[in-house]
């Protein structure tokens, strides 16, 4: 039976529309590369590791081919679909896990202030910025629907750190990439290096990706170290990638996937799985975990590269159509030019013409580019959607499921 969640879904049925038996975690907890796993106690429930199988094949597609890493699902999901998610306000998906966010928001600020009192205003400046922390959210959310699922009754330190990590070093990508990309503005305020120069800005985002590998190191679980490395990896590739792709009109759509995961999906995928390590669970549990983010994150990426054509230049805060003008070629275009082969054109020709990138932009509607990208991240949400069918019924479960709708629902 859903939950009462799903069961009073029909509030925004028709915008999504129109625009995807729990295991015993008390069993055993796995380890990770041959090295036992932290044991994990909680209320009455005392997990005893057990003997680990091998994770060369899992760390050799994490390694290799993590965008295309999928569990085989021997519990089939239960019937929720994209169509049926009840739309909710972010304040509310937050809410089961509000005074999680409120220890953690504090604890970042201690971190970069105590020790360094010169990073003080920048870590506010940072770190208050008016970003709803979607990430350490998820973690705490995954957090408590896997410990619920294990029988624990409270989150472990390790769930904690690992929610201040994941933060520390998504916002350390965010301050590089405003100093890149020159950004003067980011959520609504001033970036960092704007406010108080590149040197700084720089130095802070170095900092806090120091300190997140050295949290991280502490976690003491080889198997969370290789996966939360192995994201800052990631960001690179993506950036690489990006670069060293722009105005190639050969890019296929399973490049762009490639890239997304590496940018956007990466980071909430070994999150999200090293959560679900945390509360003790078995191989399927956290693969489910990871495909969960994993989905979640792309669709996330495609809303957001459907947007750059969508929203007015005041909502974006950058000029309708940058991507595109910037040679970044998004499933919206791509899917256009299979359709179109004089978008190619203008493409290729880098919009050295007047009125050119306008025209191109009207291609990409006309053509079907934005319904294309709309459904390919209905899609990858309800794979999202599809990840979650082991955790128990409850509010966790509920702003899990939610979040996907959440997600979807910023393209309207």
């Amino acid at each position: 039976m859903i939950s009462q969640t799903t069961a009073s879904a029909q509030c925004c049925a028709h915008q999504l529309a129109s625009a995807g038996r729990p295991a015993r975690a008390s069993q055993a907890i796995s380890s990770s590369a041959g090295v036992p796993s932290t044991s994990v106690r909680g209320g009455r429930a005392t997990f005893a590791p057990k003997r680990a199988k091998s994770l060369r094949a899992h760390d050799g597609r994490i390694n290799h081919a993590a965008v295309t890493v999928e569990a085989q699902n021997t519990i089939a999901p239960k019937d929720l679909r994209v169509e049926d998610i009840k739309c909710m306000d972010i304040k509310d998906i937050t809410a089961p896990v509000k005074s999680d966010m409120d220890v953690m928001n504090q604890n970042l600020l201690n971190i970069v202030g105590e020790r360094h009192p010169m990073l003080m205003a920048a870590a506010e400046q940072i770190f208050g910025a008016g970003g709803k922390k979607l990430r350490p959210m998820l973690i705490f959310l995954v957090s408590h629907g896997t410990a619920q699922l294990g029988g624990l009754t409270e989150l472990t330190p390790q769930h904690r750190s690992l929610a201040e990590i994941t933060e520390m070093i998504h916002t350390a990508s965010l301050v590089h990439d405003d100093v890149l990309d020159e950004c003067d503005t980011r959520r609504g305020s001033v970036t960092v290096h704007s406010k108080f120069g590149t040197r700084l800005a720089v130095l802070a985002g170095d900092y806090l990706f120091a300190q997140s590998s050295w949290f991280l190191a502490n976690l003491d679980n080889l198997e969370v170290i290789k996966l939360i490395s192995k994201v800052i990896a990631d960001f690179a590739n993506g950036e690489i990638a990006q670069a060293s792709s722009l105005f190639d009109c050969d890019v296929t759509l399973e490049t762009y996937m490639d890239k997304s995961f590496y940018k956007t999906a990466s980071l909430i995928a070994a999150s999200c799985r090293s959560a679900a390590v945390f509360s003790g669970m078995e191989e399927e549990v956290k693969q489910d975990m990871f495909n969960y983010g994993k989905h979640l994150g792309l669709a996330f990426q495609v809303v957001d590269d459907i947007l750059d054509f969508t929203q007015t230049e005041e909502q974006l805060g950058k000029p309708q159509g940058q991507d595109m003008a910037s040679g970044n070629l998004t499933c919206p275009i791509i899917f256009a030019m299979q359709k179109n082969p004089a978008l190619r054109e203008l493409i290729e020709s880098e919009f050295q013409e007047e009125g050119s990138l306008e025209e191109a932009l009207q291609m990409v509607y006309e053509a079907g580019g934005i319904e294309s990208a709309m459904a390919l991240a209905r899609e990858e949400g309800q794979k999202a959607l599809d990840s979650l069918h082991r955790l128990p019924e409850g509010k966790y479960k509920d702003s899990l499921v939610s979040m996907v709708g959440y997600v979807l629902q910023r393209i309207y």
